[in-house]
């Protein structure tokens, strides 16, 4: 596939999930080039606000398997990645698979399992397999989570620790919908007279590892990358920051602007590319110090801020 291949795949899965979800296509843009950039998403937001229905959405257009997996304080770390069950009718154990042998796994609320069951997600979202008895199973490809948080109920649940929060190559929020947005949901409910809505794939899983690789043919100036790291730097020294994002940052910030510019046509990164994703991606990397806490600063307000006083370079607009 190249890359106008993958940029109209891009924009026909963009508008195929948005029969679906209404006016959400800046967020859904980063959603796409997170999954596009070969990585997992956290999406963040009050409950009632699309989450689940963008990741069922977004799995129909991309022709995935689809399960869901509902995070409680009882689920085992057997209950995803499945476990050995004795045959009676052959006399011996088989592996039977858990959830998280599919195309795209919906981890909804993420934050409400204990550790342990945690840390099982992110053996599969790092390594893209799971260890059973000593045995490992390589999960199929390709292999993505979407995986939702409440970032208002705290009572009941397990803060991910940062080592799992830097695995999510993105954390995206859709936020409310303006009064037309939500207007058009309801008048999209009543024109189909049903709840469910199913949406035809516009491609496949074999379409999709073709565009990911597509996405590795992107040119990237020196200056751009220079940015990058810059921008990633600035949020170690930042004075409300106690501990900034590592060099992954700058690596993952790197990997989305590449599918971000691909989804938006073009084969070289611009500076703007960098800035649309560096919130989503950079945001969730760092901890600001205690004492803020309690204040109007937080870690998007601080990329924003870095944003805004670290300059771009300027590019000669063809990535060579």
């Amino acid at each position: 596939m190249t890359i106008p291949d993958a940029t109209r795949a891009a924009a026909a899965v963009l508008d195929n999930v948005e029969r679906a979800v209404v006016g959400k296509r800046a967020a859904l843009e980063l959603v796409l080039s997170t999954v596009l950039a070969g990585g997992h998403v956290l999406l963040e937001d009050f409950p009632g606000l699309g989450k689940t229905l963008a990741a069922r959405s977004l799995a129909q257009s991309l022709g995935l398997d689809f399960t869901r997996a509902q995070f409680t304080p009882d689920l085992l770390p057997a209950d995803l990645t499945g476990s050995f069950i004795y045959d009676q009718s052959r006399g011996e154990f088989s592996f039977r698979e858990g959830p998280l042998f599919t195309g795209l796994l919906l981890a909804d609320e993420i934050n409400r399992t204990p550790p342990k069951t945690q840390a099982a997600l992110l053996e599969a979202m790092q390594e893209r397999q799971v260890t059973i008895e000593g045995q490992t199973f390589r999960l199929p490809r390709p292999f993505h989570v979407i995986a939702t948080a409440n970032p208002v109920e705290y009572e009941g649940t397990y803060p991910l620790p940062e080592a799992q929060l830097d695995r999510f190559l993105t954390r995206v929020s859709f936020g409310y919908p303006s009064h037309d947005e939500e207007l058009d949901v309801l008048r999209r409910r009543t024109g189909r007279r049903q709840e469910e809505i199913v949406l035809p794939a516009v491609l496949d899983a074999a379409g999709l590892l073709a565009a990911q690789q597509a996405i590795e043919q992107v040119d990237v100036e020196d200056s751009v990358a220079d940015y990058c790291v810059r921008l990633t730097q600035a949020t170690r020294e930042h004075a409300h920051v106690q501990i900034g994002a590592s060099p992954r940052g700058s690596l993952a910030l790197l990997l989305v602007a590449r599918a971000h510019a691909v989804v938006r046509g073009r084969d070289f990164v611009i500076p703007e590319d960098v800035k649309s994703v560096a919130v989503a991606v950079l945001a969730h990397r760092m901890s600001l110090k205690p004492e803020l806490w309690m204040t109007d600063h937080t870690p998007t307000t601080v990329v924003r801020t870095i944003l805004s006083s670290v300059a771009a370079p300027a590019t000669s607009g063809t990535g060579g």
